[in-house]
């Protein structure tokens, strides 16, 4: 999902953003409170007596103060550290080992994981003033065994990006990319996951429930489409050059700030909507169950789902907001062309749900055979 699946090249936040990334270390202070949004609460519960610095397992880029103001605000002489991870499976491992975190930040492919290891806990949403804005549909992806583990904060898609001088032809559908016009000219994503869920839709399989025999099928579609591609893309930096460069002119598995960086260099650019519906990811965030700083935990997730905070995401990476009151406080040229406003843009997106290592696994050595075919 993230990567779609694990968002596995998250740090091409690193490579947008680069001149204003901070150290991984923050220390707050002397932070002048920005004017109130109009509705946004904040809760301002007294601190308790903090353990060390809150620290956070976190993708790179995400550490920004803009998008955690409130707490700053609360909590003007607290530190707060970022440990960063490039992919979720390096998250769920540092967790698994015993590395000591307060916060995590990973993606919906991988929550069930962490709830059944222990290595998150329950959270108590009367405990967010901000929790009453939320998806409730998102929120629930959350939910295990009736309890809430994680608090969910970006999503966005997965989709099709099209060169519209280069292609006579769009494609309607992730079945269309087999389409012999594209041939020499298609861009796939390097990742097992995303390959197996667009092929799955390509063929009318629901992507989590695939069996056996129609993993084989998929695997053998893709095989077909081989020989159409011409590069694999790894880093999110690569789809705005091979796309204004003409090297390709259909890119599939793409994220809309490709899309909506593409846009704002003036090329002429369409993000897909398959028939079959987009794929989408979604990320949030949940508490250690080893935390140290529960309390402190709780303030940092509230200020992070507050209306403005979510809205400077929106800005800043082109991404959805999981709290619905964050799209009148963003820019309406964000929300229109990523239509983030639509009522019923999250059903007609196929989010990637949590799956098994072993499923995983299977999807992985699928994309490992295709690559490794003559």
């Amino acid at each position: 999902m993230i990567n779609a699946t694990s968002k596995l090249l998250r740090l091409r936040f690193a490579a947008q953003t680069a001149a204003r990334l901070l150290a991984a270390a923050i220390v707050l202070g002397g932070c002048a409170a920005p004017a109130a949004a109009p509705g946004e609460a904040v809760a301002m519960q007294p601190a308790a007596a903090a353990t060390g610095p809150l620290l956070m397992l976190e993708w790179s880029g995400y550490e920004l103060p803009e998008f955690w103001q409130p707490f700053a605000d609360q909590h003007p002489n607290q530190n707060v550290d970022f440990s960063f991870f490039a992919e979720d499976a390096e998250a769920f491992a540092k967790l698994q080992t015993g590395f000591k975190a307060d916060l995590v930040h990973p993606c919906s492919s991988w929550w069930q994981l962490y709830v059944d290891a222990g290595l998150v806990q329950p959270i108590d949403t009367a405990r967010l003033s901000n929790f009453s804005g939320m998806r409730p549909e998102m929120s629930a992806m959350g939910v295990f065994g009736g309890k809430q583990y994680f608090i969910p904060w970006e999503w966005g898609y997965e989709s099709i990006l099209v060169r519209t001088d280069k292609v006579k032809n769009p494609p309607k559908s992730w079945a269309d990319l087999w389409n012999p016009e594209y041939a020499g000219h298609l861009a796939l994503w390097d990742s097992g996951e995303s390959n197996h869920a667009m092929t799955a839709l390509a063929l009318g399989f629901k992507p989590e429930q695939t069996t056996a025999a129609q993993d084989e099928l998929i695997k053998q579609k893709l095989l077909e489409l081989k020989p159409s591609v011409v590069t694999y893309w790894v880093d999110f930096t690569e789809v705005p050059q091979l796309i204004s460069s003409g090297d390709a002119w259909v890119v599939a598995n793409v994220w809309q700030d490709a899309y909506a960086t593409l846009v704002g260099d003036g090329v002429a650019v369409d993000y897909i909507t398959p028939s079959e519906g987009r794929l989408g990811w979604l990320c949030g965030y949940g508490i250690s169950s080893q935390s140290a700083n529960v309390n402190l935990a709780y303030d940092y997730i509230n200020a992070a789902i507050a209306p403005k905070s979510m809205a400077k995401m929106i800005d800043t990476y082109s991404y959805g907001a999981a709290n619905n009151s964050a799209l009148a406080l963003a820019d309406p040229k964000f929300i229109k062309l990523l239509q983030l406003d639509e009522p019923d843009i999250l059903q007609r997106t196929v989010f990637f749900n949590s799956i098994t290592p072993d499923r995983r696994k299977r999807f992985t050595n699928l994309w490992d055979e295709v690559k490794a075919a003559p």
